[in-house]
């Protein structure tokens, strides 16, 4: 069991039919909290639910396309139908475009991962903003996924980096803004993880020149990232907000000269 208590809060999770979604709505759960599952693929969110209940957790999952405006309203309706109000946003769908540079992709490929890594944060954090007026919910939380190349420069991924930087800057400028209203705004941003998306690049034979470039000569794996989210879900991070987590092994501070 985690040290973080989360008993009493109730978190709704976007991207959570896979990857860090998946994971988060376990984690969270495991630490006490109620967890609504948000995705388009119903089917694993479902597999999910079923997954966290068996491990004595509360879940429930709920359609979900982050880039349609209706379909987000309508994710909150029915969460709140389940469990009530809403403590803790966790803005984690996204998507990436594949090894594109600006010059390669076309008008789609930059609406869609725009709309769904940017824009969905947006307007997930406003209509979570709006209930929690209304419902007058003490102590908002907003967490967004951001990541390390919202910095730092790489090729090949021109629209998922423009996303992200955009996330970070997001998050800074809604904590000043949220905060009138009692939410927080933080954002978790991580390095290299193995995903079984990103397996394919880091278990390749490039591996040992990626894995070189990070301080502490590994790779993250999902349990690194549950430190930090369940302090930023929980009230021990109750005088945070604006504030971006890097989890990378210390890659954003490489030397210049290995």
């Amino acid at each position: 069991m985690s040290s973080f208590d989360l008993n009493g809060k109730t978190i709704a999770i976007t991207g959570a039919s896979s990857g860090f979604g998946h994971h988060f709505a376990g984690v969270l759960a495991d630490a006490g909290a109620k967890v609504i599952l948000g995705a388009r693929r119903t089917d694993k969110l479902k597999e999910r639910v079923e997954e966290i209940k068996a491990a004595g957790g509360e879940a429930v999952a709920c359609p979900l396309d982050v880039r349609d405006s209706a379909s987000v309203q309508a994710f909150f309706d029915a969460a709140e139908d389940e469990f009530g109000a809403i403590n803790v946003l966790v803005n984690n769908a996204g998507i990436e475009s594949g090894a594109k540079t600006y010059l390669m992709i076309d008008e789609d490929d930059w609406d869609n991962v725009l709309d769904t890594n940017l824009k969905s944060v947006w307007m997930m954090s406003k209509a979570f903003t709006e209930r929690v007026i209304k419902h007058e919910v003490a102590g908002g939380n907003i967490i967004n996924i951001s990541s390390l190349t919202d910095t730092r420069t790489i090729k090949g991924q021109f629209p998922y980096a423009v996303s992200k930087g955009g996330v970070t800057r997001m998050t800074e400028v809604m904590a000043l803004e949220a905060a009138r209203y009692g939410i927080r705004v933080n954002a978790l941003a991580p390095g290299y993880i193995l995903t079984d998306v990103s397996r394919i690049l880091l278990e390749s034979e490039a591996a040992p020149t990626f894995r070189k470039a990070i301080p502490l000569r590994r790779f993250g794996d999902f349990e690194d990232l549950d430190g930090p989210l369940l302090m930023l879900a929980s009230d021990s991070s109750a005088y945070m907000t604006g504030s971006v987590i890097r989890i990378d092994g210390g890659h954003a501070v490489q030397s210049l000269t290995m």
